[in-house]
């Protein structure tokens, strides 16, 4: 009977794959997005890996998260377009799972600190052994190497040690972190993104994969290049705060209009300042542009006249003037600002809306519609069985709980 039972679910399972490939071809659904066809695993973990497996997945890979058995709740929130499976990677079992799945796999994500992986003997050199195509990325706060590399840290910790977080602040106040998104999500997660995409085109040549190493520290430092090459511009000849991209200079700030809501203001060049400071009917102030010593009291002048108007009505005297002002938006704003509704720049989910996936391709784009996040391990059955397990070994598997399958909660 087990022998029975087995074969027809086999079975049932291969028609419905074989008549979901058989739509998904006839609609062109298979070959619409950029990377479809890529086969990527994904080691639980928060912000730059989830979001780099995310871009993934928005762009047509099938990105399948790996969980812990135990592990019931994530707080990924960026699992959009993925699958979820839970294995014990502590148990030789549940290691020899996983290493059966990298071995069809073509990308490997893990956000660990160097050694982790090591320690399971599930490091570079043992699944790249297995898979030679693999594309193997570390994702990790410090890089591989040097005193830092076992450490733990954050976001401003990364941006603190690349220089970087020296730079963003106020005059005469303390180094502030911009929230986590230049560290985590630029340095860390886009710059991994980067990575996967250079080593996919290589192996396309090669044959051959390889290891991405992709430091949140160096990849924050790499994306502030300008900051180090653009010291002999001139325009960063005073200390935090005081210059001319980091709030110092008075056409390149945000100001609080009479209704509580600001405005932000980037007139740098002569023509876009022009138009600003007559759209304030301060014309006065056309020829101190570059007054460094008057910036301070000129900004002064500034504030006190953009607080006796709302947003709304700067808006409105700007809307004609290409003076480089615009609305400060809240994030629940930003999706029902007409420019952005225009540009179909965001999608709507249960919650409200969420950004669509970026850059848009002409032939290719993204996915533009929001799918559901996976509970933790609610595909491990099923994606073992794509990978080529039997339900006998599905069946072992989660008896000596080297797997876990995702059970509903019954509120009855």
């Amino acid at each position: 009977p087990n022998c029975i039972r087995q074969k027809k679910f086999n079975f049932l399972y291969f028609a419905v794959v074989c008549l979901e490939t058989l739509y998904m071809a006839e609609s062109g659904l298979l070959s619409r997005f950029p990377l479809s066809g890529i086969r990527v695993l994904e080691l639980a973990g928060l912000a730059p890996a989830p979001f780099c497996g995310m871009v993934l997945a928005d762009f047509g890979a099938q990105v399948t998260r790996v969980n812990m058995v135990g592990e019931h709740v994530s707080r990924d929130v960026l699992s959009r377009g993925k699958k979820s499976v839970s294995i014990n990677l502590k148990t030789e079992n549940g290691k020899s799972v996983f290493k059966r799945l990298s071995k069809l796999s073509d990308i490997l994500i893990e956000p660990f600190r160097p050694g982790v992986m090591e320690r399971l003997e599930l490091c570079p050199k043992s699944l790249c052994a297995l898979n030679e195509k693999l594309i193997y990325v570390r994702l990790n706060g410090y890089g591989m190497n040097g005193q830092l590399a076992s450490k733990a840290g954050h976001d401003i910790n990364f941006l603190s040690v690349s220089g970087v977080l020296s730079r963003l602040g106020r005059k005469d106040d303390k180094p502030t972190p911009p929230i986590n998104l230049l560290g985590d999500f630029g340095g860390g997660g886009m710059i991994a993104v980067t990575g996967i995409l250079l080593a996919l085109f290589e192996r396309s040549l090669s044959g051959k994969g390889q290891t991405v190493n992709a430091s949140i520290t160096e990849g924050t430092s790499y994306i502030s290049s300008f900051l180090h090459r653009s010291n002999k511009l001139g325009i960063w000849t005073g200390n935090r705060g005081e210059n001319l991209l980091d709030s110092g200079a008075p056409f390149y700030e945000t100001y609080a209009t009479k209704d509580g809501k600001y405005i932000s203001v980037g007139a740098i060049e002569p023509q876009f300042y022009r138009n600003f400071v007559l759209g304030l009917e301060l014309d006065d102030l056309l020829n101190s542009q570059y007054d460094y010593l008057n910036w301070p009291s000129m900004k002064k002048l500034i504030e006190d006249v953009v607080k006796t108007k709302t947003q709304k009505q700067w808006l409105e005297i700007f809307t004609e003037k290409d003076a480089c002002v615009t609305p400060v938006l809240e994030l629940n704003e930003a999706a029902m600002f007409q420019h952005n509704i225009d540009n179909h720049s965001y999608m709507k989910n249960e919650d409200g809306f969420e950004p669509c996936p970026a850059p848009k391709l002409s032939r290719t784009p993204g996915i533009n519609f929001c799918r559901a996040d996976p509970k933790v391990g609610e595909h491990t059955v099923e994606f073992l069985m794509e990978y080529g397990f039997d339900l006998s070994e599905v069946d072992e598997l989660l008896k000596n709980k080297d797997v876990e399958q995702y059970k509903p909660k019954s509120f009855l």
